[in-house]
């Protein structure tokens, strides 16, 4: 089932762009990247409708670097968000 909505969501993509559909994903993963990388659990719901066209929206609106995507408004919060210093945070004992 994932699989046929992610086919689906590149379909869409492939039709709404002039772009290759490679392109747009590394476009994508590009604009939310935030340098700095790091492991976290997080919990799946099995049952959680996915629709392809919001996963094709989602994908070209990240990959343009639009405020309308989430992955987008995300980094920003992010980037908004104080640094701890070597001084403090877990490194102060």
């Amino acid at each position: 089932m994932a699989v046929r909505i992610v086919k689906h969501a590149m379909e869409i993509i492939y039709f709404l762009t002039d772009q290759k559909l490679i392109q747009v994903i590394v476009d994508a993963i590009v604009n939310i990247s935030v340098g700095v990388v790091r492991c976290q659990a997080i919990d799946i719901l099995p049952n959680r409708c996915v629709n392809q066209k919001c996963l094709a929206d989602e994908l070209i609106n990240t990959a343009k670097g639009s405020s309308n995507s989430y992955a987008i408004k995300k980094k920003m919060k992010l980037k908004e968000l104080p640094r701890p210093t070597v001084d403090e945070g877990y490194w102060k004992k």
